[in-house]
């Protein structure tokens, strides 16, 4: 995201991950609201995602996927990544962070950061960290924050902002104030970015959605599948003026 609030570059790597406790090998079926499958089968398109670089597990039969975008597999017991996928689509920041640097009289500095959730109030983003840059000399740090905590980190000369818990539609502040030696350096330092971590469980950005799991046995397979979604934040990265 630029200086300015655009945002230069987004796309989303998603993948499915399994976790298979199942007896003898049964066959499975998942079913994805996939644009191209709901264009061949005519069905409503306005809640279907197109998927690029799909990549699959070995499992998965590759010939039926080409062929009628079926996908069908004899999963391995355990964990595994059934499938990876990318989609080239412009996201809006989950998380907007606003930034504002002051400098008083080249011996003190103040930051202000504003961090605002874009996101329904039902979820929640979690272990949310938000690493400022700050000037390699700056010195004796203090911290404000309407929730979270903040710390200096010095050997990265930024202060780490953590809030454990980010309702959807939600506002904070954090400020910090530094000292600046008397002496100020000519040289001009590289303007860093903010990064930001989260995750959000039970909620895809994506829009994709597990339509169905089924087990393909003849015998009266019985088996319990369950779905969870989760949103990571990935590489975010936001400059600073």
């Amino acid at each position: 995201v630029s200086a300015n609030g655009s945002v230069l570059r987004s796309e989303i790597v998603g993948s499915i991950k399994l976790k298979v406790v199942l007896s003898g090998m049964p066959e499975l079926r998942l079913g994805l609201n996939d644009k191209v499958l709901f264009e061949i089968t005519g069905r409503e398109k306005s809640k279907a995602v197109e998927l690029e670089d799909v990549k699959f597990h070995q499992c998965v039969r590759l010939s039926r996927f080409e062929n009628d975008r079926t996908i069908s597999f004899i999963p391995p017991d355990g964990e595994s990544e059934l499938m990876s996928y990318r989609l080239n689509t412009t996201v809006k920041p989950l998380i907007w962070i606003e930034s504002m640097i002051e400098k008083f009289s080249h011996s003190r500095v103040e930051i202000k950061v504003k961090a605002r959730s874009q996101f329904k109030s039902r979820s929640t983003a979690n272990n949310v960290s938000i690493m400022v840059p700050v000037p390699s000399d700056a010195d004796s740090p203090k911290f404000k924050t309407s929730t979270g905590s903040a710390k200096w980190v010095p050997e990265k000369s930024a202060v780490l902002w953590t809030i454990k818990s980010f309702p959807g539609g939600k506002e904070y502040v954090m400020r910090a104030h530094f000292g600046l030696p008397s002496v100020e350096s000519d040289e001009l330092e590289a303007k860093r970015p903010i990064t930001v971590d989260f995750e959000i469980p039970y909620f895809t950005v994506s829009g994709i959605q597990v339509r169905y799991l089924k087990i393909i046995e003849k015998s009266g397979y019985q088996a319990l599948p369950w779905v969870r979604y989760i949103t990571q934040s990935g590489d975010y990265q936001l400059r600073t003026n």
